[in-house]
């Protein structure tokens, strides 16, 4: 979607907006709500765009779907690095990513942040089973770290750009291997550093064309697929040697 074409939508929604919705002060969208993952898939952007009634700041959150997460500790044993302790956290966000109109410490109150859960130190991180809390830290800090190098947690908070004082976007990306699932926009309108309003909207990403009925095969019929995963392996190998079989 061009900039032009962009914020004529801007305007279409404030224009538009029904009256319930529009009375909160907040209104806004996504430019799509599927993100499609084929064959060569190497990433995608959706640009998140909407307006306010002037006067306030924003703060987006996307949310990917929970899941439990296993952090491993490496230690060395007779000379050989290996896994020797583990912590597995439950209800960890597959995705998480924040942007906002200034920083959040200038925005939100510590109580509001961690009422939303708004930023990567607002998030519960809470053991399968019992840990001690300075070890349990640890892990979730190794865990944080994991996820923004594989990009699945945004490293920085993004940008929420305003156009005057009512018309906002921002674009949120999502690298190739993004975990599918229904995903949650979250849109806060923030006053006097507390959330006064709010919008959530859903984002899918999904699996089409043949990968997805490959990986739906794949699960519902997890015996057969790797047999005939075993048994491609296997042609495939007598056929990469009949050069050397002629010659």
């Amino acid at each position: 979607m061009s900039a032009g074409r962009l914020w004529l939508a801007l305007l279409g929604l404030v224009a538009f907006t029904p009256g319930p919705t529009h009375a909160e002060g907040l209104v806004a969208d996504l430019t799509s709500h599927l993100i499609a993952i084929t064959t060569g898939f190497t990433g995608a952007s959706v640009v998140l765009f909407g307006a306010t009634d002037g006067g306030a700041d924003v703060v987006a959150v996307v949310r990917g779907p929970e899941r439990d997460v296993t952090i491993w500790r490496k230690s060395k044993i007779a000379g050989i690095w290996a896994n020797t302790e583990s912590v597995t956290f439950a209800n960890i966000p597959s995705f998480y990513a924040v942007a906002a109109s200034k920083p959040l410490a200038e925005l939100l109150s510590p109580s509001a942040t961690a009422l939303y859960k708004i930023g990567t130190g607002s998030l519960k991180f809470e053991p399968r089973s019992a840990v001690a809390s300075d070890r349990a830290q640890l892990f979730a800090n190794a865990l944080i770290a994991v996820q923004k190098d594989a990009r699945v947690f945004s490293p920085s908070l993004g940008k929420i750009v305003f156009l005057g004082d009512k018309l906002f976007r921002t674009t949120f990306f999502f690298p190739a291997n993004v975990p599918t699932g229904t995903y949650l926009v979250e849109v806060f309108l923030v006053r006097d550093k507390d959330v006064v309003g709010g919008q959530t909207t859903p984002l899918v990403v999904s699996k089409v064309g043949v990968d997805a009925a490959v990986f739906d095969f794949a699960r519902s019929n997890a015996l057969a697929y790797g047999a005939i995963a075993v048994l491609v392996a296997v042609v495939a190998g007598w056929v990469a040697s009949l050069p050397f079989r002629n010659s």
